[in-house]
């Protein structure tokens, strides 16, 4: 099974290019630390995680760390709305097991089913809700929660915290964290169904 992934700094260079010519569609100036990646995957039971999703996958930092983790018939389903970030995942993370999916979060539930699967295990997401419509943030926390299988999760990672009574509305379980070691310490979020 070929595969093959971009460097760091190939990562940070699409990242920071990106980044400055639309400021709010990223959120962030440069990709989530390891130590943001290590805490947010360390709630993912891989051994059970048969179909993992991941919104706004950008240059792909945890991309790269879900793969590495992920079980050899696993899937992982990124959605990406930037066409830059799209053409470098697809030319750039050579691996089987990811789809690379251009469009909307908020499609999240036909892009499962175009893909032959009706549910995930696991969703992992660091787009920036705090800077996107209320109604198109609910239309994306509510078919996240609905697309998850039972005992399934949502993993949010964010520097704003506003997005928490949202997730709360929608989640039976939200549990909050904090991870200080990056450029902008980041709130995550836990969020069962």
């Amino acid at each position: 099974m070929k595969r093959t992934q971009p460097t760091r700094f190939e990562q940070t260079v699409v990242f920071l290019r990106t980044y400055l010519r639309n400021p709010k569609m990223l959120g962030a100036i440069v990709p989530s630390s390891r130590f943001v990646v290590d805490e947010v995957l360390r709630k993912v039971q891989w051994s059970e995680a048969r179909v993992v999703i991941e919104y706004g996958p950008g240059a792909g930092t945890f991309t790269a760390e879900i793969l590495h983790r992920m079980r050899p018939d696993g899937i992982l389903v990124v959605i990406e709305l930037n066409s830059a970030f799209v053409r470098f995942l697809r030319k750039n993370f050579v691996d089987p097991r990811l789809r690379v999916v251009e469009g909307s979060a908020g499609d999240v539930d036909r892009a499962l089913a175009q893909l032959g699967h009706s549910s995930a295990d696991y969703v992992i997401s660091g787009i920036p809700f705090s800077t996107m419509p209320a109604c198109e943030r609910d239309d994306i926390i509510n078919k996240t929660q609905k697309v998850l299988r039972p005992g399934g999760a949502f993993l949010v990672y964010q520097v704003s915290g506003a997005v928490g009574p949202h997730l709360q509305r929608a989640f039976s379980t939200v549990v909050r964290g904090f991870e200080p070691v990056n450029l902008i310490p980041l709130r995550l979020f836990y969020c069962v169904p």
